[in-house]
This record gives C-alpha cells, structure tokens and sequence, in this order.
C-alpha cells in the first residue's frame, strides 16, 4: 500500500496506459480522481462513460475514486479537475499527466489545426494541470507530478511533428517544475512508455516493416508502466526528481538528457570558412544520425 492515504489524479485515465495507471494507483491505496473527456484518438467528441466506467471498477474493487470529464487542455477547466480533487478529498498528493491525442501527418502535410490540438492536450495540459495544483503542492511541502513524455520526442520518428513537439516540450517543462518546486519538496519525473494502446494502434501497418513493429508493439502491455508510476507517485521516490524515464515490457531505462559531447576553440575566433574547415570535421564524429525510435531500440522487448 506504497499510496496509503494519498489522493492522486490521473489525467486521459478511462482506457488504455492511463486506466492502468489509475487501477495500479488505487489498488496501492491512493484515492483516485479518474479524468477523461472520453473524445476520439483524435481529440474529437465528449463522452463521460469511460472516465465513471474506470472509477465504477475501482470501487468494485473496494477502492475509492471519483470520475471528472473536464478537458486538460483549457486553463479554466484544467483548473476544475484539481478542484474535484479537492471537494472530493480535501487535498491533492500526486498529478500523473497522461491525456493525449494524435494527429499524425508528415510535417508537409501538417496543418495549423493539427499541430495546435496536438499541442493543445499534451503540452499546454500537462502545464494547466500541473500549474492548478502547484499551489496545493507548495502549501503542503510536498507533491509529485509524474509527466508522459515519449521516444518520439526523445529520439525522433516520422509524421510527427507536433507529438514530437509537445513530448520534447513536456521533458524541457518537467525540469522546470523540478527546479522550481524543489524547495518545497515537490518532485517531476517524466516517463516514456512503450505498449500497445488506441493511440498506438492508429499507427500505419502498410509495409512488412510497419506490421513487424506493429506485432512488437502488441507484445507490450500498457499494465507493465503502471509500477513505474505508482513508485514515482509515493513518498519512496522523495530523492528522484528531474528525471526522464522509459518503459518496455520488462525493461526499465533511464535516459540520457542533452549534455555537451565534443568542443572545439579557435584563439582567433571561427569564420564560415574555419568551421567548414575544422569545426565541423572534428565534431561530425559524434553527430546523430536521423534515428526513429525503433532504429534506437531495435531488439525485441524482453
């Protein structure tokens, strides 16, 4: 019971990594606020059934859990769903930033609208989210935010520019928030998951390469991230801050965060010329390569 007595809300929580999230947290104790607005992959439409669905298997379960169906993506309703916490529970431990949509097209194909909606529910409402329980979080002297972020972001991969974006822009947010809320014994931690969920099943399957990644995808179950979650929620996890993990079956990563690799000096100072020259011939050895996410991590999970 690693959550005992912890109230904890778990955004885009009625299906998928985000349902397990909220059924691992409540199974370790922690009364749950299940957020979802239950739309499409794509953000669009409102249904409140998935969000009360996942809260009505908690409580089957003798734990304890309220549904909200506010969106992340607004300042005013990002706002309510802390309140919820709040009004239901009368304090707030833990923010797991899960909600998502994907909007995948090739950068050339992309369209102002796709690239706000995507920005719109990942970055911007793992920010409202985070931000409406800060103050609760400095009040108490304590808090975690445990923040989704993605090998998309992390490493690359193709038509998705504005998942890319948003995932890149919530590890660069949850640094942040870890800077500025250590004094007030508040951690954040991102995690990168590998599994099957809806979202991932919207990806592609018209080539051999495509449909072998789709089958390794399927072996990843998305209950296998929730431990990851859970300990970074708890009170065990008081010394890790600011930190990027990634998940994949039974294989726990943490990842590397952008550091200086090689440097080269020119007393002269450099022109064009020079770091065509020199510069570039001395440090293009530990260029990266246009790596995807699965060239990365190209074996099997295990």
């Amino acid at each position: 019971m690693m959550l005992e007595g912890k109230v904890v809300i778990v955004t885009g929580a009625g299906g998928g990594i985000g349902r397990d999230f909220a059924l691992a947290m409540a199974a370790h104790g922690a009364k749950v606020v299940v957020n979802d607005v239950g739309a499409s992959v794509s953000g669009e439409g409102h249904d409140a059934g998935p969000a009360r669905r996942v809260a009505g298997e908690i409580a089957a379960a003798g734990g304890t859990a309220v549904a909200n169906t506010d969106s992340v993506a607004e300042w005013e309703s990002a706002n309510r769903i802390v309140k919820t916490a709040i009004d239901a529970f009368g304090r707030i431990d833990a923010v797991v930033n899960n909600a998502g949509i994907l909007r995948d097209r090739f950068f050339f194909n992309l369209s102002p609208d796709d690239w706000k909606a995507v920005i719109d529910v990942h970055l911007n409402g793992t920010f409202y989210v985070s931000r409406a329980a800060a103050p609760y979080f400095k009040s108490q002297n304590s808090g975690r935010y445990v923040n989704m972020t993605s090998t998309s972001g992390l490493i690359g991969n193709l038509g998705q520019a504005n998942y890319a974006a948003a995932k890149l822009g919530i590890v660069a947010l949850s640094k942040s928030m870890a800077l500025d809320m250590a004094k007030c014994h508040v951690n954040s931690n991102c995690i990168a998951p590998f599994a099957w969920s809806r979202m991932i099943g919207t990806i592609p399957a018209e080539t051999p390469e495509q449909q072998a990644r789709i089958d390794k995808l399927k072996r990843m179950e998305t209950a296998k991230i929730a431990p990851l979650a859970v300990y970074l929620a708890s009170d065990a996890a008081r010394a890790v801050t600011g930190q990027v993990f990634a998940v994949r079956a039974n294989e726990l990563f943490l990842m590397s965060q952008s550091r200086p690799l090689r440097s080269v000096h020119r007393s002269a100072g450099w022109t064009p010329e020079a770091i065509a020259e020199t510069a570039i011939p001395a440090l293009s050895a530990q260029f990266h390569a246009l790596d995807r996410s699965q060239d990365v991590f190209s074996w099997d999970p295990i």
